[in-house]
This record gives structure tokens, sequence and C-alpha cells, in this order.
């Protein structure tokens, strides 16, 4: 008796409402009736009940889902022994499930209802994406002077010098460090082009008083360390000129408490909203006790929180002539959406509507788990359902990839994971994740493998050949390390490339450019003991990807098949052999 979420529902994977779906439980001759139960999220005491009819060794049904969300399903078994449930495993993955013994006990499978699919663009597609933190990659001056060095502040010595923040005794960072990288230094254009890069996502560049610009001082206004707005339009023309596509960071949650919004430090033009509750920003803010006492970001006092409900500052970003509407109209070509978790659903959904008005943009949103099932204070959000987000930043794959190579998972659990979110995302959307190994949020991906460069090779070979958008830290492809903020943003080290991890970027970007890695090619998964492999096909090609995740030589035993078409199997690998930590790509297989 048994039922597999990957291969027993069709369609599979998130689908559009209206559509029917079909489920087929698996049984023995001793199974009487199988009940589908479905759940529609939040509603747990009114089960829609479903009974299915015996198709020989199977239980079939079929089901018209009329109401976009999540929906969440089990099936209850009567047999001559007396009735169960059966459900996902334990645990909410998708797959092959399990037994309970009662209805209080039975984890779900979800099955995700969108309004729509998303429709990404096309370049947005064939993207290979290069994340720069736009003070540390390079100062494009001829002289290499600093732009602008803002007060109470420090340069560094050297560009070698490793990042270091300077705190009080609160931990309040007490004086911002640069090193001067600028938006003119961006235009390296032929070396990122050898890199495969095609996409350019930065840090914030509007003006703030921090080198990280999370903290807007301005919306409209380039920070002058970074450039003015000609060296924006032409970075922007540049990187057009070249083919390439520029997302801009978007912090739309809170702004710096010396902003012109806020204006704590008093170094902008009355009248912030500290300066007077007759501010036209005074109820963008909560305060707890005027002028010195307010909501923050996760109690950083210098982020003053926006108020998630406050619909005026919500068109003054998302409304006509608004923030997106500026720089869009200015040729960005896409957003990034800092802590979506943070923004309201209409915002989000206003935002989406906005970008709509220009074709072929994207709209990718910052958020660390599942995003199909995310609950954020207390409300289940909704960013894949087709009115909000195209994409998510992938970290649930970057945790994946760096529990396999670091052997804290099996190659098994690392497929069955991923289908998982295969599962519950919609197909473009798991197609053209913002996929990532590391980020300026975490440790750097050698760091994190203690600079141990097999393990390296492997992730990256993941990275440039697993369905989504491959996304590159600044920094990583030239053996870049770095721990924890500030020490994961240190300067471009153009001076000491290192050679051997330059070569392992550039062989993964040699195989992503096979065709059988186009964005909309199958994903055949399939595993053995000490690793795994899978075939993308295309329309056209097929290649296939093999990776021992052991230190020791391999020679390929049973393999686990499950998840890949009979006509599509291999048989003869059950004998290959694969030395410590190889990775093979083998173009049509």
């Amino acid at each position: 008796m048994t039922y597999n979420s990957f291969l027993d529902r069709s369609p599979f994977g998130a689908v559009v409402v209206d559509t029917t779906v079909t489920w087929r439980y698996s049984a023995d001759d001793q199974t009487q009736q199988v009940t589908l139960m479905l759940y529609r999220d939040g509603d747990w005491h009114n089960p829609h009940e479903v009974p299915m009819q015996r198709d020989q060794q199977q239980f079939v049904t079929e089901t018209r889902i009329d109401t976009v969300g999540l929906w969440f399903y089990a099936f209850l078994v009567n047999d001559a022994t007396g009735q169960f449930w059966y459900g996902c495993p334990d645990g909410g993955d998708g797959g092959l499930g399990q037994m309970y013994a009662d209805r209080d006990h039975v984890q779900m499978y979800q099955l995700t209802v969108m309004q729509r699919a998303p429709q990404l663009p096309a370049w947005y597609q064939r993207a290979r994406v290069y994340h720069i933190f736009v003070d540390r990659f390079n100062n494009g001056n001829a002289d290499g002077h600093v732009n602008h060095p803002k007060p109470d502040s420090f340069l560094y010595g050297q560009l070698t010098d490793r990042p270091y923040y300077i705190k009080d005794e609160n931990g309040q960072i007490v004086r911002w460090d640069f090193y001067g990288g600028n938006l003119k230094g961006i235009t390296k254009i032929p070396y990122l082009q050898s890199l495969g890069i095609n996409a350019l996502y930065l840090s914030p560049i509007f003006e703030a008083r921090s080198n990280h610009r999370y903290d807007t001082g301005d919306y409209f206004k380039i920070d002058p360390m970074l450039g003015d707005l000609n060296d924006f339009d032409e970075l922007i023309a540049t990187a057009h000129a070249a083919g390439m596509h520029v997302i801009l960071d978007g912090v739309f949650n809170h702004v710096g408490a010396d902003s012109r919004y806020f204006n704590a430090a008093k170094h902008y033009p009355r009248i912030g909203a500290t300066d007077s509750r007759d501010s036209p920003y005074a109820d963008w803010f909560m305060f707890k006790h005027f002028p010195d006492d307010y909501a923050s970001w996760w109690g950083v006092k210098d982020l003053p929180a926006i108020n998630k409900d406050n619909t005026d500052f919500h068109d003054f970003i998302a409304g006509p002539d608004g923030v997106i509407d500026y720089w869009t109209k200015r040729g960005v070509d896409g957003w990034r959406l800092d802590v979506a978790d943070e923004l309201s659903d209409p915002f989000l959904d206003q935002i989406k509507a906005r970008l709509a008005h220009y074709p072929d943009r994207v709209l990718i949103g910052e958020v660390w788990e599942d995003a199909s099932h995310k609950v954020a204070y207390g409300s289940r959000r909704r960013y894949l359902l087709g009115d909000q987000l195209d994409a998510v930043m992938n970290y649930p794959l970057r945790q994946l990839i760096i529990d396999l190579v670091l052997n804290t998972i099996s190659p098994a659990s690392f497929i069955n994971h991923l289908m998982t979110l295969k599962e519950n995302y919609p197909q473009a959307t798991f197609a053209n994740n913002f996929n990532l190994l590391d980020s300026h949020d975490t440790r750097r991906i050698l760091t994190t493998l203690d600079g141990d460069k097999q393990r390296m090779a492997i992730a990256i070979a993941l990275l440039y050949t697993l369905p989504g958008v491959p996304v590159l830290y600044y920094g990583d492809e030239a053996g870049l390390t770095g721990g924890v903020d500030p020490d994961n943003r240190a300067y471009y080290p153009w001076t000491a490339i290192d050679q051997q991890t330059m070569a392992l970027f550039q062989q993964a970007i040699e195989w992503r450019d096979q065709a059988a890695f186009a964005t909309d090619s199958a994903w055949y998964p399939f595993s053995f003991t000490g690793g795994l492999g899978y075939l993308r096909e295309s329309d056209h090609a097929t290649s296939l990807v093999l990776i021992n995740v052991t230190a020791a030589p391999l020679t390929i035993g049973t393999i686990d098949w499950t998840l890949v078409p009979a006509n599509k199997q291999l048989p003869a690998l059950a004998s290959r052999t694969l030395a410590p930590f190889e990775v093979t790509v083998s173009e049509d297989a």
C-alpha cells in the first residue's frame, strides 16, 4: 500500500486554479476502501472527502480544485484489519509516504493552487547572475580616488585589509568603513562576460550612511560615494549594450535613522518624522515615545521600521511616479525585495502590479525558507500564487548543497528534499529560482567548506547544472573567503585571484553552456550509495551528471531509478567507477 506524490498525482507540482487533478493510491487485495481527504489551508475540521474507485491494484479519483491557496491531503484507508491514515513522510517532505494510526498524527502532503502561472522574462530564464556588493567590487576612477568620503567614516589603508566593524559598548556600529568601490567600477564588462555573466544584481545603491546601504537615506538619489545619476545611466547603457540586465535591491521595510524621511541625525532639511508629528512622514513609523523610541528592524535603532499598513508609503514606493517607476523607467530590469517577509501582502501585490506596467521585468524576493508555505507574523504568505513574486532566493537549495557535500545528508535525502521544493513551487519558479551558494548574509562558500576545493567543485557543479538561475557572489570565483558579516564582504582580490578556484567556475560555466541545461529542460535525478546523478534533457540534447560525494573511490552499485522514466534509465552505469569527489558531465548521454 503506497503513494508517491512525485509520481502518483498528475499533473505534478503546483497547479492553476480549476485544474482537474488525478490521484492514484496503490493497494493490495485486502484494501476495501480509500478516501482522499482534502483540507483547505486553515480549515482543518471540514475536509473534502472524495471516495476513490478501485482500478485493479490502484484506487483512483479526479477532483477539480476551484480555490486558490494551499491545500493539504492524506488518505483514509479501510482494510480487513480496520482503518488507518496514509500521509507524507514525518517531517513534511513529499515522495513516498507512510501509514499513521489516526488523524491527530498524520502528516499531510501539500498541493499549491495558483491564481496563474508566473510568466518570467526570456532574458531572466537564460540569466547567469553576478551579485555585487558595490563598495567592495572595484573603483572605476582612473586615479583610484574615492568619491565623496562620508563624515565620521574611515577608508581602509589597503584594499587587502579585512573588513572590521568599530562598535561601541552597546554593540552599535559607530564608524562605518569603506573601500571605495563605485558604479564606474562595475563596467568591467569583458571580465564579467568571461564568466558567462549576463545579469547583475547590485546591493543597494541609494544614498545611505552605511557601506551596505540597507539604511536608505534617499530613494531618489545615488549614494555620492558610488557616483551620480550619470554614472548610473552609463552603467545601465553599457550593460544593456553588452546583452546584460540589471537587478536592483529594493529595501522597502525600513529606512535609515539618518534619512530624509526619519532625520534623527538632522542631516537633512526639515521635516523628517522625528522633527515634528506634523511631518508628512510621521505616520510611516511607529513611535512608542516620540521622537526617540520607535519600532525598528530586529531592534536595530539605525533601521526604523516602516508601518506595514501605511498606504502612503506603499504609494511612495509603488504608486504612479513612485520609486519603482522612477528607476524602472531609467532601465532597471528587475528588483530583489529585501526581507520580503516583512512586507504586507497588499504592498507586494502593489509592487507586482506596478512592475507589470513594464514588459520583461522580474521580481525576486528574499525568503529563506520554502516560500510556498511560509508563515510570517502569524499569516500564511502567498508569494508564489501568481500575484507577487516570480522567484525567491533559493536558500533551501544552498543548505541542501552544503549538507550534501559535507555528508550530513545522503544523496537520496538531497534528491527527496529538492523534489519536494519542485513539487511545492510553480514549475517556472523552480526552473528559474535565484540559486546561490552564499551571499552578503552568509559565510562564503569556501569558508563554509573549510577551504576544501574538492567539495567546493561539487558545490559549484550543482549550482550550474541543477534547475534554476545560478547566482555568483562577487569574488567567490577568485577564491575569496569570509566568515559572518562583515568578513564576508571583503574587497575583490584583483591582484591575487586564485586560479585553481577560477578554473572550477570556468569548467562549470562550460557545462552550463550545453544545450541540455536550458531553462525548460527536464531534470531526472537518481541516487546510489555514495553519490547521485541526474539527466538534464531538452528537446534536442541530453546531458548526464554523475557525482561522488565521498572521499573514497566508488563503484556505482544499485541505482534508485524511481524518478527516472523507464525509457531513460541507463543500467550500464551500475558498474561505472568514480574517483573521490569526482564530478562528470557527459553531453549527449
